[in-house]
């Protein structure tokens, strides 16, 4: 089922910056990303303000206008602001667009606040945009000067020890640097060059090992190391004098040519390239979600604490796997009270509704549920399935018992008038009220709608009429004491019949609620081996993209002559190697099932454990 299209005519504020300086998450986005079930691809941009970034993010969401462009020195963009609209290539994605406030902003002078703003930008995006004007020198790199102070601003553990700057690369976005108001000739040493090579030329570190070299490489360092991509776009400038200043009203006719194409090229590169916003683990972020990390990485920055990517998925997975088990059941309860018509005509009928519903609900929380390692959540929606659908039941033999019984005093409303007039007291009485009880017990047995409790209901009545009718028996003249007594027997002997059949129904309405509770936990079983299988391939997807990074950035250090640096970075390269084979060959799936089992037997007692663990080596067997 296709998610609705996100409707936002204009952006919106995200994260107030106060005038004191404190950074606080806006409510009316929220409300917004909660709306939004899909993935969200982030792309955020900052740079120095008065720097064209608002134009730039205007073009990505297809507008002239939206993104305060502001046409004076004075800095527009206060915070970090936000545009979602659907993803121009992408059917099943929101493309999610943050402009932040410009760094260095003189009016302000808050250089800890500009730390943040940056830092948050990183946090939220799956590409980060770095937007600067003329060329990309040592000044400009100073600019970014932040990049080298997130090791300050960013943790990936929340152990004190470890240096946590080596794993940026696996959880940081794809960094792009575009250089706006570019003049010079592309070109190194005679030969043309492409963008990209001119800012890997930028990157390019130096030897030596005094003061002033190592400063030089910390910064270039910092964006090699921490981003898993690099790509640079550089742009003509877009028109001349008095045009800068009414950027949005002015067609692309208007526009250096060049610019435009440029522009174009930019768009399409971030349209095609910028992947679905992840967590540490590779969790898939959807806009509820997103919302939610955004107010987790503000509330520790307030608390003047580090955000930390470890505990803010921890706490996120509480957050959402809470809101994925509210969500399933209200789901769950709501298409059961809307598709069972009370009573229903037998117990199998209310089964098959039921499973549906469920099925259904699982759906919903395996889709937003992530992390749920123990299976807490999962085994506490399972079992307030259950004792939602034993209220369904109740109530269905409830509404049984209710109609079967207004229907039996209906029918035998003839014959109670008969009793009242004494017509069954005289000779031949008890043939004429065994008569009128039979055509009473066809009539009723003919009837639709009784439900669940039909045979057990009419026991109950024939059995509250018993007195009365040997009453009649007895009092009958016309019979001998011979015939009264075989009478009486077969009474009794149909009686035996109608309590053996009651019996028998309630035994197979057991089976039939034991077998229903072994098939939800069997499809409870599927659905967490294929969530964790997904998890799974996730992480492997992640390891390999920090894999190839460091790899890469070897061979760079390799080709640039720093061979002690590119062995330094072997370990790294060896660790990760190890853990992403331990990803590959980890099977802790058979310790999963049997967590899960022996949590739902709890509440669950039609699971058998021998048939779980055959479905599950079945499942196992399947899945690898």
């Amino acid at each position: 089922k296709m998610a609705p299209a996100v409707s936002m005519p204009a952006p919106v504020c995200l994260i107030e910056n106060t005038p004191n300086g404190e950074l606080l998450v806006n409510q009316e986005a929220l409300r917004i990303l909660s709306g939004i079930t899909e993935p969200v691809v982030v792309v955020a941009i900052v740079g120095l303000y008065r720097t064209g970034k608002s134009y730039l993010m205007n073009k990505l969401a297809g507008k002239k206008s939206g993104f305060s462009l502001g046409s004076t020195v004075q800095s527009h963009t206060k915070g970090i602001w936000m545009w979602c609209i659907p993803h121009p290539h992408e059917p099943n994605q929101t493309l999610v667009l943050l402009d932040t406030e410009g760094l260095g902003d003189v009016e302000k002078g808050d250089q800890k606040n500009d730390c943040w703003i940056f830092a948050l930008a990183v946090l939220l995006s799956s590409t980060f945009v770095y937007n600067s004007m003329g060329t990309i020198d040592q000044y400009a790199l100073e600019k970014l000067h932040y990049v080298s102070e997130l090791t300050e601003r960013i943790k990936v553990t929340s152990s004190d020890d470890s240096d946590d700057s080596i794993e940026y690369a696996r959880f940081f976005p794809g960094f792009v640097w575009t250089v706006r108001d570019f003049s010079l000739e592309l070109s190194l040493e005679g030969h043309p060059i492409t963008e990209d090579e001119y800012l890997d030329n930028a990157l390019k570190l130096k030897k030596g090992l005094n003061k002033a070299t190592q400063q030089f490489n910390l910064l270039r360092e910092s964006i090699r190391n921490f981003f898993p991509s690099r790509k640079c776009f550089v742009f003509d400038r877009p028109a001349s004098g008095e045009k800068l200043q009414r950027m949005e009203e002015l067609d692309e006719s208007e526009l250096n040519p060049e610019f435009v194409s440029q522009a174009r090229r930019f768009c399409i590169y971030v349209f095609e390239s910028t992947k679905p916003k992840t967590l540490k683990g590779g969790y898939a972020v959807t806009g509820a979600l997103f919302g939610n990390l955004a107010v987790t990485y503000v509330d520790t920055i307030r608390s003047g604490s580090i955000p930390c990517l470890d505990n803010a998925v921890l706490a996120l997975s509480q957050i959402e796997n809470s809101t994925a088990v509210q969500n399933a059941l209200k789901y769950y309860q709501e298409k059961m009270e809307e598709r069972v018509k009370f009573p229903t005509e037998t117990l199998e009928d209310l089964l098959e509704l039921h499973a549906q519903c469920e099925k259904e609900a699982v759906d919903i929380f395996m889709k937003r549920s992530f992390k749920d390692e123990t299976h807490e959540f999962q085994t506490s929606l399972m079992e307030s399935v259950q004792l939602s659908f034993e209220k369904f039941s109740k109530r269905n033999e409830t509404k049984s018992r209710d109609s079967c019984n207004a229907l039996l005093i209906k029918l035998f409303q003839r014959m109670q008038e008969k009793i009242s007039e004494g017509l069954y007291l005289q000779p031949g009485g008890h043939h004429c009220y065994k008569t009128d009880q039979s055509e009473i017990v066809k009539k009723y047995s003919t009837h639709p709608g009784k439900g669940v409790k039909a045979d057990e209901v009419l026991q109950e009545f024939l059995k509250s009429k018993e007195t009365l009718a040997n009453s009649i028996l007895w009092a009958d003249q016309s019979l001998s004491e011979k015939e009264k007594e075989i009478k009486a027997a077969q009474a009794t002997t149909e009686a035996k019949e109608l309590e053996m059949r009651v019996m028998e129904e309630a035994q197979k309405a057991l089976k039939q609620k034991l077998e229903d509770q072994q098939r939800s936990y069997e499809e409870n079983l599927e659905k967490m081996v294929e969530k964790m299988e997904a998890d799974r391939k996730s992480l492997l997807e992640e390891q390999q993209r920090a894999l190839d990074q460091k790899l890469k950035e070897q061979k760079a250090l390799l080709d640039e002559g720093f061979k002690m640096k590119a062995e330094r970075m072997e370990d790294e390269i060896r660790s990760l190697q190890r853990e992403k084979k331990g990803t590959e060959s980890s099977s802790p799936l058979s310790e999963q099932i049997e967590t899960l089992g022996s949590i739902a037997s709890m509440f669950l007692p039609g699971i058998v454990g021998k048939v779980g663990g055959m479905i599950g080596s079945k499942i196992l067997a399947h899945c690898f």
